[in-house]
Formats: C-alpha cells, sequence, structure tokens
C-alpha cells in the first residue's frame, strides 16, 4: 500500500491561474506551476502527455513511484475535468489486472490546461487516516481498510520534488488470525491521499 514535480523564467506571458479544488499531488504542485507548463507546451509543444489522462496517470505510477510492472493503462473515464483511469499489469495467463483507479483533474485553464493526479478511487484498499486534504507532521498514524487474505502492506510517504521520505514495512492485513509470510514481489495494488505539512 502506498500512501502517497520544475519550471523556467517565462518568455511571454503565462496562462491565467484558476483555483484548483483538490490537493495537488504530481506533477506540478499547484495552479501557477501548471500554468508555466502550459506557457512552455504553448511555445514549443513541451511534454504533450500532460495533455492524456492516461499517460499522466502511467508517468505517475511508473516515473514517479516507480512501480515498473505497473505498466498500462486499462480503461479512462472522463467527466467534465476529472478522470479516472485503470492502471495495471498483465497476469502470466494474458488476463489483465488493475492496481488502481487514478483519479486526475485539470489544473488551470484553457483547452490546453494538464492533468494533475488527485488521488485514487478505492475499492478493496484504501486509505482513510488521515483524511484527504489534511494537514500533517511527523509522526504520524496512516490507516485504512482492505479487502483480502493475507496481505503484506508497506506503506510510503512522498514529498513532491523530495521523492520518498518515510517507509514502514511488513504491515500484517487481511484475514483473522491467520499466520502470513512476506514474499519480494511487485506492487499489485495502490492508494494514494493528499495531505498538506504542518509546523510541529
Amino acid at each position: 500500500m502506498t500512501g502517497t514535480a520544475e519550471l523556467h523564467e517565462p518568455a511571454t506571458s503565462s496562462p491565467p491561474v484558476a483555483a484548483f479544488g483538490y490537493q495537488p499531488l504530481w506533477p506540478f504542485g499547484n495552479a501557477a506551476a501548471a500554468a508555466e507548463w502550459q506557457r512552455a507546451y504553448r511555445e514549443g509543444g513541451h511534454q504533450p502527455w500532460h495533455l492524456d489522462p492516461g499517460l499522466t496517470a502511467l508517468q505517475f505510477t511508473q516515473g514517479y513511484l516507480r512501480y515498473s510492472k505497473i505498466d498500462r493503462a486499462l480503461g479512462t473515464k472522463v467527466v467534465g475535468d476529472d478522470a479516472w483511469v485503470d492502471v495495471g499489469f498483465r497476469l502470466p495467463n494474458g488476463e489483465h489486472s488493475t492496481a488502481a483507479v487514478v483519479h486526475l483533474a485539470e489544473i488551470g485553464v484553457g483547452d490546453d490546461a494538464p492533468w494533475e493526479v488527485v488521488g485514487t478511487e478505492d475499492s478493496t484498499l484504501s486509505l482513510t487516516t488521515p483524511v484527504y486534504g489534511a494537514t500533517v507532521t511527523s509522526p504520524m498514524t496512516v490507516g485504512g481498510r482492505i479487502t483480502g487474505v493475507d496481505e503484506n502492506l508497506r506503506v510510503t510517504i512522498w514529498r513532491l520534488g523530495g521523492g520518498k521520505v518515510g517507509e514502514s514495512g511488513g504491515v500484517p492485513a487481511g484475514g483473522q488470525n491467520t499466520p502470513w509470510s512476506a514474499a519480494v514481489a511487485g506492487v499489485k495494488r495502490f492508494a494514494i491521499t493528499g495531505v498538506r505539512v504542518g509546523s510541529s
């Protein structure tokens, strides 16, 4: 389980910055950074994958979180300025398995507003503590819900631009009074939430 971007001085005026209703997680830290990307894109076609929710979700899972085995977008649903992308991998039998449904939202204004990862839509694995958008300090308690048998969870904390800043592994979950053993394997499911860092 996983709990859990740099720019250039504008040569021309940047697009207007609109308010953003979610906790931005990746690839932009705020709407101003997204507007800077829009300026660079309009000038030279810089990183066009920001305009595709499926590609942005895969860049997040593979490039940022480094889950190399989660290598395909299995489905995308777009409703207005929001998108949900099923990311996953191919099983040995050829079937596909969904690792997470990544929630993205367009950040900024205009037809070239980029997509921003803002969380996941959770079903069998979720993060409920801390709540979405909460201000946190260290140490903190992380928790949620899982459906499964003999699961072994790993919690990681990421800071945009700073990478992984904390980790706790070997958390047994699922089943009732059932022995478990850990094996080194690729990530099969993950869930994320956004928080703000406060002073301690």
